[in-house]
């Protein structure tokens, strides 16, 4: 039996080696198709702009091709950028994006989503506006909060000149007053989130909250003194 199969095992081994190599030609020419989340990136933004309008970070692609250059293509080697290098302010569209993928030319991509971006693209401005201190809770009975006020009393705010044009002032965070007897001042961070503008340089403001004895006001133990 031994001796059966050793006959012509020279012939045996090179019909296994053909058959091996054609197996691995055949199953690397089958198409095969795979989906990725591919990153978009903007590049070159010009000097003294910037992008203010909602931009996909990811694009969802399907590439097809032989199973072979699919399987050894990774997520990682896959990006679409889109050059806003010289665009002026306004509203650019960027279509076909498959032809900004970085894939073999073997793959076909047969769905992008999005397939095309629009990038709006404004100038940048800073404007000062005031600080508005807020408080919150009520001070001891007896006792009235006279002033409040925030150091700086201005901050700039820098952003998309759309959105700037509409910002008239920010605020802190609430500093509670509940129950207090006395004046304080207090480190607290200006509450401001806008979209596409925000804090340029300060992020927190000094308040002084100012608390005196309200006028005409007599407390029990100034009551029993009299008595």
């Amino acid at each position: 039996m031994f001796a059966k199969l050793m006959e012509n095992w020279l012939l045996k081994l090179l019909s296994l080696s053909f058959a091996l190599v054609l197996w691995f030609f055949v199953m690397g020419e089958q198409k095969l198709e795979l989906g990725y989340a591919v990153p978009l990136e903007l590049k070159n933004t010009p000097q003294g702009l910037m992008v203010a309008n909602e931009v996909p970070s990811l694009v969802d692609v399907r590439i097809s091709g032989p199973r072979t250059l699919l399987m050894n293509l990774s997520p990682s080697d896959i990006s679409i950028s889109v050059d806003l290098k010289d665009l002026q302010p306004g509203l650019t569209s960027f279509k076909r994006l498959e032809e900004r993928l970085n894939i073999p030319s073997a793959l076909k991509v047969t769905r992008l989503s999005p397939s095309f971006v629009d990038v709006k693209l404004e100038r940048i401005r800073s404007k000062a506006v005031p600080v508005q201190a807020v408080i919150s809770g009520q001070p001891a009975a007896g006792f009235v909060v006279k002033s409040v006020r925030a150091t700086p009393d201005k901050v700039d705010v820098e952003g998309a000149e759309s959105e700037l044009k509409d910002v008239a002032e920010v605020s802190t965070e609430p500093v509670d007053v509940e129950g207090v007897k006395e004046s304080f001042t207090l480190m607290v961070p200006i509450n401001y989130r806008g979209k596409y503008t925000g804090l340029k340089d300060k992020k927190s403001a000094e308040v002084l909250v100012v608390v005196e004895p309200q006028p005409g006001h007599q407390n029990q133990g100034e009551r029993k003194v009299q008595e």
